[in-house]
């Protein structure tokens, strides 16, 4: 079993649904307390174990290469102030030597395109997929629970959660065989499935592991729901040949793609945070007496 050392973020997208910010700012560069959501996912790879990411960019997404760079003028100007908390935050953020690499898509063609786009680094390994608008708080971390679960029973892994009540026909909805705790074998997947009809409450939520036939799947860029070329679609060919399992995560995700979402983020993230949780408690309490 080849070990997961590479993770794909597909972070072209428009991030419509928090316009107009998105219009200056990539939609992932969008803070959640004091740094921005793709900040929270690159400590979850690399905690996972994860050495390699590729990010699959679209035009004026220069800011996501630009945040993961070396700032020599402002790590100077910690050092000379000696603010070397500050300074080793900073220098931890940025991306090592040969740690990352941004690919262009291009044309905006979905998920499965995006994903497509990576094939060259990739190469012959599995290899991790983690949608950055989906931050995801667990300990540990949801990719070291897909990872660990990718260790026990190999093939893919697809991470999934309970929808809201009445609400699958908005998702992609797993079919589940036997189930081994937070594990079990996908027998099949359906896509905003009619109400009443759904397999199973589980949707797919952010958090991949798959082998890299999934290219092969993918290469025919043969267009799903929306028009768009689904990573759905092309995991659903490859279940025909290969093992799939979903993970019931151990965690809570926040939707930062979305207005709310993005708020509920950083309102949790801020009060689980020892140096700023009793300040923004006392905060939000005042607002709501208002």
């Amino acid at each position: 079993m080849k070990k997961v050392r590479k993770a794909v973020l597909p972070v072209a997208g428009l991030g419509t649904r928090v316009l107009p910010i998105a219009k200056s700012t990539p939609k992932n560069l969008l803070n959640v307390v004091d740094r921005p959501i793709l900040s929270y996912i690159v400590a979850e790879a690399r905690a996972a174990g994860i050495e390699h990411i590729c990010f699959i960019t679209g035009r004026g997404q220069e800011a996501i290469e630009h945040y993961f760079d070396r700032q020599p003028e402002i790590e100077d100007i910690l050092r000379a102030k000696g603010k070397d908390d500050l300074l080793a935050e900073l220098l931890g953020e940025a991306g090592r030597p040969g740690e990352m690499s941004f690919v262009r898509q291009g044309e905006p063609h979905g998920l499965g395109h995006a994903v497509w786009c990576a094939r060259e680094v990739i190469g012959d390994e599995p290899f991790a997929v983690i949608l950055p608008d989906m931050l995801m708080d667990a300990n540990p971390g949801t990719l070291s629970q897909a990872i660990a679960a990718y260790e026990k029973v190999g093939g893919n892994i697809v991470v999934v959660e309970p929808c809201p009540d009445g609400q699958a026909h908005k998702y992609g909805i797993v079919a589940l065989g036997e189930r081994d705790g937070r594990l079990a074998p996908m027998t099949g997947m359906v896509e905003k499935p009619a109400p009443g009809t759904e397999p199973s409450n589980l949707f797919i939520s952010g958090r991949y592991i798959l082998q890299p036939e999934i290219f092969e799947a993918l290469s025919a860029h043969e267009k799903g729901a929306g028009g768009e070329i689904q990573l759905t679609d092309a995991m659903a060919r490859l279940m025909r040949s290969q093992k799939f399992h979903a993970l019931e995560y151990d965690g809570v995700t926040y939707d930062c793609g979305d207005k709310v979402g993005l708020l509920r983020a950083n309102v949790a993230f801020a009060l689980k945070r020892p140096d700023l949780a009793a300040a923004a408690r006392e905060a939000i309490e005042a607002l709501l007496r208002a």
